[in-house]
């Protein structure tokens, strides 16, 4: 039986439709403890970071989009937040870095 792409999605072959490769959520053995606590420190500071910024954004008042200057001092909190959200994370932060790590070491040690 012949699973070629125009048997699977019809007779030509500009009518098939490529699936993207599937990755698994396992660190392989080349992923070191460094490296899983660095990728679950910057998770948590891009969760961290995303909660401030809607903070930020429901308080509404302290920028607009009205002027130049209040896009640049948008911009300029924006960098701040950022910075506060990777230095909160690194330093423990909400936690979530730590269970991320433990979630995949458990499912390494499987």
């Amino acid at each position: 039986m012949s699973t070629s792409s125009s048997s699977l999605f019809g007779s030509s072959p500009r009518n098939a439709i490529a699936l993207p490769a599937t990755r698994t959520a396992a660190p392989s053995p080349k992923d070191s403890p460094e490296k899983i606590r660095k990728a679950a420190t910057d998770f948590e500071a891009l969760l961290i970071g995303q909660m401030l910024k809607s903070a930020r954004e429901a308080g509404g008042g302290m920028t607009g989009d009205a002027d130049e200057e209040d896009e640049i001092n948008a911009t300029m909190l924006e960098l701040g937040e950022q910075q506060f959200a990777q230095v909160l994370a690194q330093s423990g932060g909400l936690g979530i870095a730590k269970m991320v790590i433990a979630g995949m070491t458990n499912h390494a040690n499987r």
